[in-house]
Formats: C-alpha cells, structure tokens, sequence
C-alpha cells in the first residue's frame, strides 16, 4: 500500500495482490449490502462507510484485513470476535482465511442502528422546551 490517499475504493483495493482484492471487495460488497444508504467514502487513507456518522472501515495488510467497527461494534460482538486478533475498534480477519461475511454484516446492522438512535437522541433534545427561570 503507497501512501498517497486513494481517489476511491476500487483506486485502494487495486493496490493489493489479486487475493486479497478478492477478499476486500467481498468485504465491500457484504458492508453495502448491509447499509445500502450507506455513503461510501475514503476516510484515514481506507474505504469508509458513513450513515448519520461513521459506521465502518476497512483496510488490507500482507497477511489480515483491519475491520474497524468502533469501539462499540468490537464491544457488542467481543464473544464472535474472540477468535480473531483485535483492539478496542479492530478485529483481524487473517488474509487466508475467508472473510466473516454474516457477521460483519450483523455489526454493520449494529452499528447502522446505533447512529439512529444518537441521531434520535439529538434531534429530541433540539425539540424539548427550554426551562424558563423568572426572577420574583
């Protein structure tokens, strides 16, 4: 992978070995899929996929493919994701392996849900009615 930002996500993922371009655009269609309102874009230097905030991103390595579901993705599927190396908001989906489509595709659902909800919480907060404090 060069260091320059990609343009798009086939200009990212043509910069990988057949095989893992395999890998990556199975991980790509299974994500839009899964959001399909989801805007794909280029965020950090990896494809990016954002609906009412960012939902995931992915990118590919010599020997994984970096999921990064968040913090909160990661912590909602800690059980499923046990088998793969990982952090707070990665997982490592090893290059030889195939790619957990079903699952991501629950996290991705998660995840999608999860921005309603914030989006929910801050347009009902812009809507309550300010308190009024009259001075006697």
């Amino acid at each position: 992978m060069n260091s320059s930002i990609p343009e798009s996500v086939n200009a990212y993922i043509s910069t990988f070995p057949p095989d893992t371009q395999t890998k990556l655009h199975a991980l790509r269609e299974c994500i839009r899929k899964a959001a399909p309102k989801a805007e794909e874009i280029i965020s950090y230097r990896m494809p990016a996929y954002r609906y009412h905030g960012v939902l995931v991103y992915f990118a590919g390595y010599t020997n994984h493919i970096g999921f990064y579901p968040t913090g909160s993705g990661v912590q909602e599927f800690k059980k499923e994701l046990s088998v793969y190396k990982g952090a707070k908001g990665s997982v490592q989906f090893p290059i030889d392996r195939p790619v957990p489509t079903a699952l991501v595709t629950r996290i991705v659902k998660f995840r999608m849900k999860e921005n309603e909800a914030k989006l929910s919480i801050k347009a009902k907060s812009k809507t309550k009615p300010k308190k009024v404090i009259l001075n006697h």
